[in-house]
């Protein structure tokens, strides 16, 4: 299995004591959202599962 990172420079992988697995595939993508306010998404931008943190940061009203 790969993980495709930046370089090999910016990732300490020392502390690992199980071995790296990517993210899961397309089919994973698509995730429940649930907030209790709000949420304004700009026009045309299609939202995915690694969008929850900008989502709950930028995006709440």
């Amino acid at each position: 299995s790969k993980v495709i990172g930046t370089s090999p420079e910016r990732h300490d992988l020392s502390g690992l004591t199980e071995p790296l697995r990517s993210h899961g595939g397309i089919t994973e993508q698509r995730v429940p959202m649930i907030a209790n306010r709000p949420i304004s998404v700009p026009e045309g931008r299609t939202l995915r599962n690694f969008d929850v943190f900008d989502v709950a940061l930028n995006l709440v009203l």
